[in-house]
C-alpha cells in the first residue's frame, strides 16, 4: 500500500505571543498520524494567507519566512528519501526522529561503540588493561556481524534497539558463534555498557537491558598442584628463552600477580613490610586495588636471577617479560617438555597461587584475598571450594580429635 504523505503550514490562534502575533506550525500526516511542531516563525495574523498556506506579499520578511517554509518541505522530502534508502518504514515515529532531532537521529550503535573503544585505547596504561580493551573490541566485532546477519546493515539507530534486539544478538553468539553461556553472557554485558553511555547521556528514553537477566555460572578455575609446581620449577631447560617463560611463570605462582601486573613490576614496587622482609607492593591494574605480597624464597630467588638482564636493567624492570601471547604459547610447550596434561596458561600461575601454594598450605583465605588484591571475599571463597587437599586435611583433624573424645568416654 501506498504511503500518504501531507504537508500543512498554518498560523497557529491559540498560541499567540505577548505582541500578539502567531507561530507559525507546521503539520505532517503519514498515513492518518500527525505531527505538529512549531517553525519558532510568528507574524501578524493579517499577514498570513491560509489558502497560500504561505505570508503574504513580497517584503523581505515574506521572503525569509517563506523561504524557512520551503526549507521545511525539502527537509521532510529528504526524510522520506532517507528512510527509504535504509529500507526503513515510513512511519511518523521516523520521520519525528529525522525532522525534530537530525542529531539524535545519526547516534548510531556502531559509530558510539567505536568512539568508546577508541577513548579506551587513549587510556591504556593508565585506566584500562590491553585485555579489556581487547574484550570490547571482539564485542564490538561480533556488533557488527550480527548486524549485517540478521538486519544487512553496517550500522543502526541507537533508538531502534529493543529487548528483542539483545536476545537476538545473544542468540547469535550462542548459536552462530558457538559462544559458551559465559563468554555470550560477558559479550552481551559488555554492549551493555555502551546502553548505559547512551542512557547517562540522554540519546534514548527506554532501558532494553531492564528485563535481561544474562548469568553468568560458576566455572572451576584450573591449576597446577604442589607435584606439578616442583615438576616445572625443577625441569632442565636448555632454551634461554623457554627458561625465562618458565622463571616467570613460577615467580607468578609465588606471587599471585597477574600477567599485566608482574609486566609493569618495577624495582620501586619491591619494599620491606611490616615482618621486616621484602615485599611486592603495587596496584592491581584491573581493579587499582592494592596488593601486599611477602616474596617467598622462590619468588626472591627469581628476582635475583635476573637483576642483571639487560631488559630489566634498561627498562627498570624486576623480570625480562615477554607479550602474553608469546608467555602462553611458551607455555604450551613447556608442559608438553614436562609431561603435563593441562593446558597451561599465564593466568593459571594465579590460580595456582590461590590453590596448591597459600589455602591449601593453610594460608587463610582472608590473607589470600589481600596478596591476591581481590575487593570482595567472596571472589576469593571460589577458590576454597575448589581445594579437596584443604579439605581432606581438616577432616583429618577432625577425626582426630572426635577419635580422642571417644577414647576419653570409654575410659
Amino acid at each position: 500500500m501506498k504511503t500518504k504523505i501531507t504537508l500543512h503550514f498554518y498560523a497557529k490562534s491559540t498560541k499567540m505571543n505577548a505582541d500578539g502575533k502567531l507561530p507559525i506550525y507546521i503539520r505532517l500526516t503519514v498515513n492518518g498520524q500527525r505531527l505538529e511542531f512549531s517553525s519558532k516563525k510568528f507574524i501578524e495574523k493579517s499577514k498570513w494567507s491560509p489558502e497560500m498556506t504561505k505570508m503574504k506579499g513580497q517584503s523581505e520578511e515574506a521572503r525569509s519566512v517563506n523561504s524557512y517554509l520551503e526549507m521545511i518541505r525539502s527537509k521532510v522530502l529528504g526524510a522520506e528519501l532517507e528512510l527509504l534508502h535504509k529500507n526503513e518504514d515510513l512511519t511518523i515515529e521516523n520521520f519525528q526522529a529525522i525532522l525534530l532531532d537530525k542529531n539524535k537521529a545519526n547516534r548510531m550503535l556502531v559509530s558510539i561503540f567505536q568512539d568508546h573503544n577508541n577513548k579506551m585505547k587513549e587510556l591504556l596504561g593508565k585506566q584500562y588493561a590491553p585485555g579489556t580493551l581487547q574484550r570490547f573490541e571482539v564485542t564490538l566485532n561480533h556488533l557488527k556481524n550480527f548486524l549485517n546477519w540478521k538486519y544487512k546493515v553496517t550500522d543502526i539507530r541507537i533508538d531502534k534497539i529493543d529487548f528483542a534486539f539483545i536476545t537476538d544478538f545473544e542468540f547469535y553468539l550462542r548459536s552462530i558463534k558457538n559462544c559458551a553461556n559465559n563468554t555470550a553472557v560477558k559479550y552481551v554485558r559488555n554492549f551493555r555498557k555502551i546502553i548505559n553511555i547512551c542512557l547517562n547521556n540522554d540519546w534514548i528514553e527506554k532501558n532494553p537491558f531492564s528485563k535481561y537477566e544474562g548469568k553468568v555460572y560458576e566455572v572451576d578455575k584450573e591449576f597446577l598442584t604442589e607435584e606439578e609446581i616442583n615438576k616445572i620449577y625443577n625441569k632442565t631447560i636448555t632454551n634461554t628463552r623457554l627458561e625465562q617463560v618458565r622463571d616467570i611463570f613460577i615467580f607468578c605462582c609465588f606471587t599471585g600477580l597477574a600477567y599485566i601486573d608482574v609486566q609493569q613490576l618495577r624495582k620501586d614496587h619491591l619494599g620491606i613490610g611490616i615482618d621486616g622482609n621484602k615485599w611486592i607492593f603495587k596496584n592491581r591494574q584491573k581493579t587499582d586495588t592494592r596488593s601486599k605480597i611477602p616474596l617467598l624464597p622462590v619468588a626472591e630467588e627469581l628476582i635475583e636471577k635476573y637483576a642483571t638482564h639487560p631488559k630489566c636493567n634498561n627498562e627498570d624492570r624486576l623480570l625480562p617479560v615477554l607479550s602474553n601471547q608469546k608467555m602462553n604459547s611458551y607455555l604450551k610447550e613447556i608442559g608438553d617438555v614436562c609431561g603435563i596434561q593441562k593446558e597451561i596458561t599465564f593466568h593459571m600461575a594465579r590460580h595456582t597461587f590461590a590453590t596448591s601454594v597459600t589455602l591449601s598450605n593453610g594460608v587463610p583465605i582472608e590473607s589470600v584475598s589481600k596478596m591476591l588484591g581481590h575487593k570482595s571475599l567472596r571472589t576469593t571463597q571460589h577458590y576454597a571450594k575448589i581445594v579437596d587437599k584443604r579439605v581432606s586435611d581438616d577432616m583429618a583433624i577432625l577425626k582426630q580429635k572426635l577419635q580422642h573424645q571417644n577414647v576419653a568416654k570409654s575410659s
